[in-house]
């Protein structure tokens, strides 16, 4: 018997009531009619490739809406765990990363973490929850474009004046990626979408600051202070400043390597180099050295993270052998000491910023200073954490001149545009900073050009 050759299939066969029920689906989404805008915009371009073309037309007509927020647990820079986020709309999905930093301020937001054994309990599973199940249930179907919004949606969720219920950690992750996707909904790059938030119509990339010595918390040698910076103010591009920080780098390991031995240019926690030496005057000595060799004298200038929050001791002072257990204390230091050791610090060698001088509470001293070193930026990290009360009071007392934006410091983005813009209706300057805990997420990068700080701190050009 020969078998019947199948007949080609023809098209389905709906029953009327399904046919109604797909008609009614089209006419309410309006589908016939987008299509027909996207087949018409396809064929007027020529589109090489008609598939993408009304791919990215039917992207651009997809409402601008969140559809799905989901974050998850990865590790930092440092190898210690952090938040990441997802945040996905029509026009795609949008990540980001929060940063940890190791020296941090006691009026900072709060990081949460787990506590416990796994992670040294520095694992961020209770943060991650608190986004999947808190926080993403409420931004479903919020307009990406509404960061200030969506912030506040956060922040009222957790309640705190500190973010130390869902944590500064799991809010942050998603204000940045919710600010990406932001930025596609416009159809414009992440810097500019920055830029329109904060209501800034001049954009300019900042001079970077290069951590090349470490010390403090970032580092196990015996330096009290923390970072030993390099800004190459005199140059004239930033490709040009890039050249003049990596050659200064470069000639720096040589010097370092020449005085100490090879064992010298191990790096710290940024990549910065941590020779074995007590004196911060010797750290200074080894910058203008490597600047001269460079042939950069003139050109490149030094700043300073102190952190003196980290060797404030109980008696008021500040001990800067910190580091070294049951010490004699012969290196403490007074208020006024450290004062007069910065002023000169500045006579000596060409000094252009000193940030967190003083302990976090230590108003009244890194007043004074401020008040004495006229023409030198006094940056307020600890002191101030991106947060606009503490820079409203910093304002008002006169305390320093110059703000050290980190985002975590906050926990979102709409509050660290708030305090940049109080910190530069004061005449302030304004420097964009990472943590030592990074993340392979590029924001601060677009923060920097999109709020026009001027400046941005790094870690070491390696």
């Amino acid at each position: 018997r020969r078998r019947r050759r199948p007949r080609p299939a023809g098209p389905i066969a709906h029953p009327p009531a399904a046919m109604a029920s797909i008609q009614e689906y089209i006419d309410k989404h309006d589908i016939s009619k987008k299509v027909e805008e996207a087949v018409n915009a396809t064929v007027k371009a020529r589109a090489a490739d008609p598939c993408a073309a009304l791919a990215a037309e039917f992207s651009r007509m997809a409402p601008a809406a969140i559809s799905g927020v989901r974050a998850r647990q990865v590790f930092d820079s440092r190898g210690n765990p952090t938040v990441e986020a997802d945040v996905t709309t029509g026009k795609g999905m949008f990540r980001a990363a929060c940063p940890s930093g190791a020296s941090t301020g006691i009026h900072e937001a709060v990081e949460l973490r787990d506590g416990g054994d796994a992670y040294m309990g520095k694992g961020v599973s209770k943060a991650v929850a608190n986004v999947n199940e808190i926080v993403a249930p409420a931004l479903i179907g919020q307009d990406p474009k509404d960061q200030r919004g969506i912030d506040k949606i956060m922040c009222d969720l957790d309640g705190t004046d500190n973010k130390g219920k869902l944590g500064a950690n799991a809010i942050l992750a998603v204000s940045m990626a919710v600010c990406k996707a932001g930025a596609a909904e416009l159809g414009i790059p992440l810097y500019k979408h920055i830029a329109e938030l904060a209501g800034n119509p001049k954009l300019v990339l900042p001079v970077p600051s290069f951590n090349v010595i470490n010390g403090g918390s970032h580092a196990g040698n015996k330096l009290a202070m923390q970072e030993f910076m390099v800004l190459p103010v005199g140059a004239a591009t930033f490709t040009e400043a890039m050249r003049m920080g990596g050659e200064v780098y470069h000639n720096l390991k040589k010097v370092i390597k020449a005085k100490h031995g090879q064992d010298s240019v191990n790096v710290g926690d940024e990549g910065g180099f941590a020779p074995p030496i007590l004196s911060n005057e010797e750290g200074l000595d080894l910058l203008v050295e490597a600047i001269e060799k460079a042939g950069y004298t003139g050109k490149v200038k030094i700043g300073m993270d102190v952190a003196a929050s980290e060797f404030y001791t109980e008696d008021k002072m500040y001990d800067l052998d910190f580091k070294t257990e049951d010490n004699d204390g012969s290196h403490k230091k007074s208020g006024a000491e450290m004062i007069q050791l910065y002023k000169d610090f500045c006579e000596k060698y060409p000094f252009v910023s000193i940030e967190d001088p003083f302990d976090q509470d230590d108003f009244d001293n890194t007043a004074q200073l401020t008040a004495d070193l006229a023409g030198v930026q006094i940056v307020g990290d600890d002191l101030l954490c991106t947060n606009p009360k503490r820079v409203a009071a910093a304002i008002e007392g006169k305390t320093c001149n110059a703000l050290l934006l980190k985002v975590n410091q906050i926990g979102s983005v709409t509050e660290a545009i708030e305090a940049v813009q109080m910190a530069k209706g004061a005449g302030w300057g304004v420097m964009t900073s990472h943590r030592s805990g990074e993340t392979e997420d590029t924001f601060i990068a677009d923060l920097a050009v999109g709020l026009s700080t001027g400046q941005i701190k790094t870690v070491a050009p390696c």
